[in-house]
This record gives structure tokens, C-alpha cells and sequence, in this order.
């Protein structure tokens, strides 16, 4: 399990969606609130809590 906001980029797939910041699989103990990012739009989204950003890869 990866702590969460570790990396500033990362690559999510359509299975994966919705998309959250933190992510399901990232440990939450000293993380941000959840918040769901709209990506499917432009394939690009940046949590407004941690500055990661995330792109939609097929």
C-alpha cells in the first residue's frame, strides 16, 4: 500500500474511476480529506488539496 501524495503524478485508467485524492489504495492516516476530481473531461485533473496531478491513460 502506497502512502498517499507520495508521487505529484499519476497515471489512472478508466477501470479506476471515479477518480479520488487520495486514492482507495493509498494509506489515509496523514492525508488530506477525500475529494473526487472530474478527469473525464479533458483526461487531466490536480487535487486542490496536494497539487498532485493525475492523467487518464487507456
Amino acid at each position: 500500500m502506497e502512502t498517499a501524495n507520495a508521487r505529484e503524478e499519476y497515471e489512472v485508467s478508466r477501470q479506476e474511476l471515479p477518480l479520488s485524492c487520495p486514492t482507495p489504495q493509498q494509506k489515509l492516516w496523514n492525508s488530506h480529506p477525500r475529494v473526487y476530481l472530474p478527469i473525464e473531461e479533458t483526461g487531466t485533473a490536480v487535487c486542490p488539496y496536494c497539487s498532485a496531478r493525475y492523467r487518464l491513460v487507456d
